[in-house]
């Protein structure tokens, strides 16, 4: 008896539990939890996961995952208390939310959730979630020492300026509109030697937003903390939740992870704008391509809205469909000004008929046309720095300087007779 007993394995340590009110009700992460740890996960009720992290035993856990959705939103208190109950032992806390108000979401993540999860959960999403949670924690800090000194924004808030926005929207995948947004910042940061403006670029695309990858520049914790709480923002916040390009470009990268777009309203993107306009000459923002609740608000602010598109069906219909749900809401569609990229060449008269057929049919006007830049615009994200400095000749590099010369010279008209 006594050696068959040996036999019997010792069960798997508990490296982490689920906590939610019924998880019977989120049978997709029961699944993901089980392929992820096996048997080595529990599952617990609000009311027991409150005894239990009392406990020494749950010194062993990773982490938890809070499993809610709209029914529990009534108990939000016993859920932040929970988070900070977690916090206080050490143990990571993943956040999965089912159909749950932007503000209730907002204020989990304040009160220390380290990671969010939509639900039904996205392949993968979870274990991705767990390989974050393992790395090992920085030791610099988000807001002094992660960063180096040379991409620290040295320059002071001034709020003397009254900055033109301009944002670029992708009206489908793949337009070019982050190409756009980042090389048309540089170009106006450049536009004059002498006494250079002052440009900021804004990557509104909370969850996939690529500025940074394409200048080469570090996601900071710093700028999730300054959209979580616009209201106590003022110009120096600002101004130091920012990084710089080569001392000339200003730039308040996307968050380090990914976020829900409504996580913001459009109280704080008219705080965001206001505060960038005060403080820089021109304000260019790379927008998400799906329109949310504060897309509104941009456009109402833009000087110009760009609009990236190609020459196919898709960007066709897409642009159709901008159209409508801009007149549907009698809001000032007039801003738009189309940007056809990867346009035909000048001796292709084919594809200039289709470019003038599909503007005719859409009752549109194309009024930039940014010629197809090749495998050096590739290269160019790739590398980090924009176009004016790995390839100058590029055909869609002199576009977007001859953009960017425009749009100054219009503004300095505008100043001029102010």
């Amino acid at each position: 008896m006594s050696s068959s007993a040996m036999l019997q394995p010792e069960p798997a340590p508990i490296v982490a539990c689920t906590i939610s009110r019924d998880v019977q009700n989120f049978d997709l992460l029961i699944d993901d939890m089980e392929t992820e740890l096996g048997e080595s996960w529990g599952d617990l009720s609000f009311e027991d996961a409150v005894a239990f992290l009392d406990q020494p035993e749950a010194n062993q856990l990773e982490f938890v995952a809070i499993a809610i959705d709209d029914h529990d939103e009534e108990r939000l208190t016993d859920i932040g208390s929970l988070i900070g109950m977690a916090n206080e032992r050490g143990i990571k806390v993943i956040l999965i939310a089912e159909e749950v108000s932007p503000i209730a979401l907002h204020q989990l993540l304040r009160m220390g959730a380290g990671d969010f999860i939509p639900y039904p959960l996205p392949e993968g999403e979870l274990h991705a979630a767990i390989e974050r949670l393992r790395r090992p924690a920085p030791e610099a800090t988000a807001d002094h020492s992660d960063v180096p000194d040379e991409l620290r924004t040295t320059i002071k808030a001034t709020g003397d300026r009254n900055g033109v926005v301009l944002p670029v929207h992708g009206l489908a995948g793949g337009t070019g509109a982050t190409t756009l947004a980042v090389n048309l910042a540089w170009e106006l940061a450049n536009v004059e030697k002498d006494t250079p403006p002052r440009v900021c670029l804004i990557d509104l695309d909370l969850q996939f937003g690529t500025t940074s990858t394409y200048l080469d520049l570090p996601r900071r914790d710093s700028v999730y903390e300054l959209l979580s709480d616009t209201a106590s923002m003022d110009n120096d916040s600002f101004m130091q939740a920012l990084l710089t390009f080569e001392d000339k470009l200003h730039v308040l990268t996307a968050p380090a992870e990914v976020l829900p777009l409504d996580l913001i309203g459009p109280e704080d993107i008219t705080r965001l704008l206001e505060t960038a306009r005060s403080n820089f000459d021109y304000v260019v923002i790379d927008m998400p391509s799906t329109l949310v609740a504060w897309t509104e608000t941009v456009l109402h602010q833009a000087h110009v809205y760009f609009a990236t598109m190609e020459l196919d069906m898709r960007s066709a219909q897409n642009t159709l469909r901008m159209i409508r749900a801009l007149k549907s809401e009698e809001l000032p569609y007039e801003k738009l000004r189309y940007v056809l990229n990867r346009a035909p060449k000048f001796t292709d008269l084919t594809g200039k008929g289709r470019v003038k057929r599909m503007a005719e049919s859409l009752d549109i006007s194309i009024e930039l046309q940014l010629p197809d830049g090749g495998k050096p615009v590739t290269q160019s994200g790739d590398h980090g720095l924009p176009l004016q400095e790995t390839a100058a000749k590029n055909p869609m590099r002199k576009e977007i300087q001859k953009l960017a010369q425009s749009v100054h010279a219009v503004n300095q008209v505008a100043e001029t007779g102010r």
